[in-house]
């Protein structure tokens, strides 16, 4: 009798279907992943927002605008919207909404959702839970 070499036909369907199951349990995670890690970009950018308003406000009367932001120093990126609130000589919001068309309006922290993320002058940062 001849030996034969090579995979059985079962022992093949075995293998698929392990693949399977490990991609069910990770993809959930990775998505997961994706999503606090674009978070922590759009925060990352809020905070160099907030020194570039401190360097701005030495030069100038007033904390930069949105529309002076966007001239000087106003980040791009391509899942969050970022704008400056409530820009006067002693105070400023900065916020970064996700885009209508981006995963991260997905972005959630338990059952609260982290969109928009705002830091203020103050140092105030909402929604507390997705720092």
């Amino acid at each position: 009798m001849q030996k034969s070499t090579g995979f059985t036909l079962i022992e093949l369907m075995i293998v698929v279907a392990i693949v399977a199951i490990l991609a069910m349990v990770a993809y959930p995670s990775f998505t997961g992943y994706l999503l606090k890690s674009k978070r922590i970009e759009a925060i990352q950018s809020l905070y160099s927002m907030q020194l570039k308003q401190e360097d701005w406000r030495i030069s100038h009367s007033t904390y930069a605008s949105t529309s002076q932001a966007s001239a000087s120093f106003l980040p791009t990126h391509p899942d969050y919207t970022f704008t400056v609130s409530g820009a006067s000589a002693s105070h400023y919001e900065l916020i970064a909404t996700a885009k209508s068309d981006s995963s991260q309006l997905n972005d959630k922290e338990g059952s609260t959702s982290c969109s928009p993320l705002t830091l203020s002058r103050s140092n105030s940062k909402t929604p507390a839970v997705c720092w």
